[in-house]
């Protein structure tokens, strides 16, 4: 039999399960808008707290980032793996068709706000100011121009950003980190909160099945199972750096 023939629909009850630590993985179909400097692609950002992994699955193009090294360059095509850390500015750049899986830590926590886009810093060093700029709007058909308009913004701080940082080196991207931390402050404890039920819950369950193991115990061996999941209905999401897809039981 085939692969395909050998599937079995998923149990009702199920959702799908979470990787131990948190890990989350969605699908991206980065933009293909141009923006000022004539290159297509995504909305610049730092995650505050958050790993994450890029695997391209298809099209070309290159990450841009800011960081510790400096400005960097990393091209990408299929089979390409990239990570980079908290604090790390990453830019995505679509040359055509540039799909790729997603892969990141903390699942929970980059929804709930971990990343801060490189808007400029009038934009940055008021809260609101930046709520109002990151925010997309309820209504599906007013997504897209809203998501450019919030990726355009967001080019106009990088681009200075950049600039600082091949004349100053990394010590240029210093405002821009004390900008993201007071800006994520106020959701420090709401984000305790996912961790403990994402996070540290896998973690925790691990621990659990190491010390059994350890003790003769394998019990939860017999509660193996195969659950299969789907793209989830409707249309994918308006993501900072593209289309999102997700997947669901």
């Amino acid at each position: 039999m085939s692969g395909a023939e050998n599937r079995q629909p998923a149990t009702a009850s199920r959702s799908l399960p979470g990787f131990p630590g948190g890990t989350s993985v969605s699908r991206l179909a980065v933009y293909d808008w141009e923006a000022a400097d004539g290159c297509a692609g995504g909305t610049p950002h730092l995650h505050t707290l958050s790993t994450e992994a890029y695997v391209v699955t298809g099209g070309s193009g290159e990450v841009h980032t800011l960081g510790s090294d400096g400005a960097r360059v990393d091209p990408l095509e299929p089979g390409s793996l990239l990570w980079f850390t908290p604090g790390t500015v990453h830019r995505l750049v679509n040359h055509g068709g540039l799909e790729l899986n997603v892969v990141m830590a903390n699942a929970g926590l980059p929804e709930a706000g971990d990343a801060v886009m490189t808007f400029p810093d009038r934009v940055l060093a008021d809260p609101e100011a930046y709520r109002r700029a990151a925010t997309l709007p309820g209504e599906e058909e007013a997504r897209a121009e809203a998501a450019r308009a919030r990726r355009d913004l967001a080019m106009e701080g990088y681009t200075q950003l950049r600039a600082a940082v091949e004349q100053d080196g990394p010590t240029a991207l210093e405002t821009l980190y004390a900008r993201a931390t007071v800006l994520v402050q106020p959701k420090i404890e709401a984000w305790r909160e996912i961790f403990a039920a994402n996070v540290e819950e896998q973690v925790g369950r691990t621990r659990e099945q190491m010390d059994g193991l350890a003790a003769g115990d394998g019990s939860h061996l017999a509660e193996g199972a195969v659950v299969a999941g789907g793209p989830r209905p409707g249309p994918r999401l308006w993501g900072m750096c593209g289309r999102l897809g997700t997947w669901t039981a």
